[in-house]
């Protein structure tokens, strides 16, 4: 009798789906592309024909440049090879998706990335009953429990409005985060101009074509010192403490992300407001997810796979590290 799931193939450069002869999120350019979401460690350019949901084709061509390919709607069943395929939300960011594929009386769903809290930005995770289940574990230890997203929010506006000569510069990623970040300040009544970062802008252009109402969202460059006092500002990352930030009014440098619940990293970044804000389940999510799902086997790509591993023995789930190789922690 042959192995559950033995049509389906881990590599260190993806997955591949023998009986579709098609690939699911590979780090190289293959002939046959199956991709859940637009960040960069699971969407690259390159490939021959890329089968995404609308969303996250549209993310791959802004990136990228023009995809040959298949638009795949939530839902739509299509047929690969000898293969069923759909594409079920993963509530990670805008587009994302789990690959869900039938074959031969087995189901396997290939999670992408993802989370279980409420996104205003994205269609919330849709679980899919499944024989294996192939997890991230981007946040798989127990330590990691991200608290109440709009509790976040509510530190980020004390501190604004306890200042209002200074700015809050926020680093946060250009796909998802800073979206989901302006949404959230939204929700919580705060609808003044937000200052963004010339990086951040064309996704940002590209959300609000898909229907998700950023309000006034301005550019900061070229804004005066005296306009963006008492602002909130966003910029990538990478630009929190380099010479752009320099023109900025007195800002109190902060950072949106899963790991500034790790006080070293915000040291590391100079961050004086840590935001714990994630795009990806945590350990309540993550366990609570494989309980819910209680697939046969879980297969778990990237992350700290060792104590989900145990968390999967401890509760009779037979479990295996896949190793694939190019996933990051930048997209948190």
């Amino acid at each position: 009798m042959a192995r559950l799931g033995s049509w389906i193939e881990p590599f260190p450069d993806g997955i591949y789906v023998k009986p579709a002869d098609a690939w699911v999120d590979p780090s190289e350019p293959k002939e046959r592309a199956l991709v859940t979401h637009g960040h960069a460690d699971h969407a690259r350019g390159g490939h021959a024909h890329v089968w995404a949901t609308p969303e996250t084709f549209a993310i791959m061509e802004c990136r990228y440049g023009p995809q040959q390919g298949t638009r795949v709607d939530y839902g739509e069943v299509i047929r690969l090879g000898e293969v069923d395929v759909s594409f079920v939300p993963a509530g990670h960011v805008l587009g994302s998706a789990q690959i869900v594929l039938e074959h031969g009386g087995e189901r396997v769903v290939v999670s992408g990335d993802y989370k279980r809290r409420p996104d205003p930005t994205c269609a919330p995770f849709e679980p899919v009953p499944c024989d294996i289940f192939i997890t991230e574990a981007t946040f798989g230890l127990p330590v990691f429990r991200h608290p109440d997203t709009g509790s976040e929010m509510d530190r980020l506006l004390e501190r604004l409005h306890a200042n209002p000569d200074r700015c809050v510069l926020v680093g946060a990623y250009a796909l998802g985060k800073a979206q989901r970040l302006i949404m959230e300040l939204r929700r919580r009544g705060h609808h003044d101009p937000i200052y963004i970062h010339g990086a951040l802008q064309r996704l940002c252009e590209l959300y609000q074509e898909h229907g998700v109402e950023l309000g006034d969202i301005r550019p900061a460059t070229g804004a005066s010192k005296e306009e963006l006092r008492g602002r909130i500002v966003l910029s990538p990352p990478g630009a929190l403490n380099d010479r752009w930030s320099r023109r900025l009014p007195d800002p109190i440098t902060a950072m949106a992300s899963g790991w500034m619940r790790v006080r070293q990293r915000a040291r590391q970044r100079n961050v004086e407001l840590p935001l714990i804000v994630s795009d990806h389940a945590d350990w309540d999510e993550l366990t609570e997810t494989l309980t819910e799902l209680r697939p046969k086997e879980v297969w778990i790509t990237h992350g700290r796979e060792d104590a989900l591993m145990h968390w999967c023995a401890m509760h009779q789930i037979k479990a295996r590290e896949l190793n694939l190789v190019g996933y990051e922690d930048e997209d948190d």
